[in-house]
């Protein structure tokens, strides 16, 4: 499993209030969440953002409440992965429940920049910045956590499991 994408870059303890902020938590559609998404920290992400796209962030990003709606907000942007040097535990659980595929790497977070044009090899564990032709190497997704990726999430997974039972 695959993805690529134009890189948005934050820095350290990104939390979920600044991913969705919590004046737009009334709403759990996905679609109107995604129009929120960053915009206490980069006020032009929902327009600028294209399917595909990647974040790159430095250490507990996703940090603070439990909420769900974060994850949600940034998969339902078009964002298909969030590359981070650590995620809070809680955020973690979240985005696979969700489907949102992520990646520690110390390497990646540091050297790729805004802008990047970036692809990721989940099965491998590669992430390649083809604007500076580097690969840096995170711990492959495990074979499970694929398929819930590729199932939508959690639930679906589930669904897609007892249907085969």
């Amino acid at each position: 499993m695959k993805k690529r994408g134009r890189v948005f870059k934050y820095g350290d303890n990104v939390d979920t209030d600044v991913i969705i902020p919590a004046r737009y938590l009334n709403s759990s559609d996905p679609k109107e969440l995604a129009k929120h998404c960053m915009e206490d920290i980069d006020d032009s992400f929902a327009k600028k953002v294209r399917y595909g796209d990647i974040i790159v962030a430095h250490k507990n990003f996703g940090c603070g409440s439990s909420r769900e709606h974060a994850p949600i907000a940034i998969k339902a942007s078009g964002i298909s992965c969030v590359i981070a040097k650590t995620f809070a535990r809680i955020f973690y659980r979240n985005s696979f429940n969700i489907g949102l595929p992520i990646l520690e790497c110390d390497e990646a977070a540091d050297n790729i920049d805004a802008g990047d044009e970036v692809e990721v090899d989940f099965t491998k564990g590669t992430i390649k910045n083809l604007t500076k032709n580097q690969t840096y190497q995170a711990e492959p997704l495990p074979e499970f956590m694929q398929k819930i990726i590729s199932s939508g999430g959690l639930v679906n997974y589930i669904k897609h499991i007892d249907n085969k039972v």
